[in-house]
């Protein structure tokens, strides 16, 4: 018999209205267990062939596909089903099962944009592979780091970028010992250790051995001309100082240009670094002698203000070299905007400084162990004794070294902050 509705309407019938849900659990009474077709209601007789597979439960309606449960003489289920429609067109089915031709309802249409049925989003990554969400603080892929600028480049070989943390300022210091030591090394050598070691001479020479003793009163007696030596001593020294200010400046500022040039890709030599020094020695230098001033006059009033002001104004430097205005002020103010990062960098540079120093202070004192309060007495004890103290000087070379880049390095990771920047920005800033 063909599985096709009577002729007619071509809409289906639509089941009477089901009502509140039977309970599963109430016993079915014999008057409810088999419910005669009502007129109107559509049996199709079984089909011959195997058994179907098992369907929706019967509605209200009484309608039931072939060899299902639910059809005459079964009781229907607590769940009623959907109003019968026409099928979905292009959705396949065979005969007696749900979706085929004949049938008042069939299975919901599936996207073909979407996954396949049975696939569901993993709750975890797969072995090996990367976590598809970013890491706490992390960036969500194809959108920037929280803080940095669109023009930063995390590569950069000398400016570190915002968040990259101690361990890329670490890296940017060691990239400019690498590609510079060797035209660095002469440049240290020549204008920070010639220096060091002439002043360390002088101090040898004029430094006083006449000491306080006591009196036969208990009281301390000072020997003649005391007072005078100790002014002679720290006003040669001073003086010494002021005389190579302009060279120790000439050093800073070619070392500066070396750092910041190779950093952008360009030639570099000891001889151009030297030349483009001695143009900004002079400015250099008339800067030094303010921020040591203002650190002299803190270190008056107490030992803790001098400290802090050796810290404040410690990228100076740098400022007056790549910005050309206000080094002070501007020092100032970039070591307040962020004072932990900028303390905790020029901190591991003077410890570097404080090391170097307590090797010279030890070298020193071996000096004084084996040649003698008074050295220079003797031509011998003053050639081994000056040429201890020149070995001192040179100990302490490297420490130039880590000051300048640490301090380069920290000055471009603080324009980082402000803004896009990079090395070969920087280096067309130096002129």
């Amino acid at each position: 018999m063909s599985d096709l509705p009577p002729s007619g309407s071509a809409e289906p019938v639509p089941p009477a209205s089901p009502g509140a849900p039977a309970d599963p659990t109430r016993p079915v009474s014999p008057a409810q267990a088999v419910r005669p077709p009502a007129a109107g209601d559509t049996v199709v007789p079984a089909q011959p062939g195997p058994p179907a597979v098992p369907g929706p439960p019967v509605g209200p309606g009484g309608f039931a596909p072939p060899s299902q449960p639910g059809a005459a003489g079964q009781p229907w289920g607590p769940y009623p089903t959907e109003p019968a429609g026409p099928p979905v067109p292009g959705q396949p089915g065979a005969t007696g099962q749900p979706g085929a031709p004949g049938q008042p309802w069939g299975p919901y249409p599936v996207d073909p944009a979407g996954p396949p049925q049975g696939w569901s989003w993993p709750t975890t990554p797969m072995p090996g592979a990367a976590y598809p969400y970013p890491m706490p603080g992390g960036a969500y892929p194809g959108y920037p780091m929280p803080g940095w600028h669109p023009g930063l480049d995390p590569q950069d070989p000398l400016v570190t970028p915002p968040h990259a943390g101690i361990g890329g300022w670490f890296g940017r210091c060691g990239g400019a010992l690498r590609r510079g030591w060797r035209q660095l090394l002469p440049i240290m050598l020549l204008t920070q250790t010639v220096p060091a070691a002439a002043i360390a001479v002088i101090s040898l020479a004029l430094a006083p051995t006449d000491q306080p003793v006591t009196g036969p009163d208990g009281a301390p007696v000072l020997p003649d001309g005391y007072f005078e030596h100790i002014f002679a001593f720290y006003g040669a020294v001073l003086l010494a100082a002021l005389i190579f200010g302009p060279l120790q400046s000439t050093g800073w500022a070619a070392g500066t240009w070396v750092v910041a040039r190779q950093a952008a890709g360009e030639p570099v030599g000891v001889g151009a670094a030297l030349r483009y020094g001695l143009r900004r020695a002079l400015g250099l230098w008339g800067w030094t002698i303010v921020a040591s001033l203002l650190i002299t006059v803190g270190a008056c009033l107490c030992l803790l203000p001098g400290l802090y002001a050796a810290f404040a104004f410690a990228l100076f430097g740098p400022i007056y070299l790549f910005e050309r205005q206000e080094p002070i002020g501007r020092a100032w103010r970039m070591f307040h905007q962020r004072f932990g990062l900028v303390l905790g960098r020029v901190a591991l540079v003077i410890c570097v400084l404080i090391v170097a120093a307590v090797l010279d202070g030890m070298v020193g004192l071996i000096n004084q162990l084996v040649f003698g309060a008074d050295p220079m007495a003797a031509p011998g004890t003053a050639a081994g004794a000056a040429t201890l103290a020149v070995a001192g000087a040179v100990l302490t070379t490297p420490a130039y070294l880590a000051q300048l880049v640490g301090l380069v390095a920290t000055y471009a990771e603080q324009r980082a902050h402000e803004g896009p920047v990079n090395a070969a920005r920087l280096a067309a800033e130096l002129g």
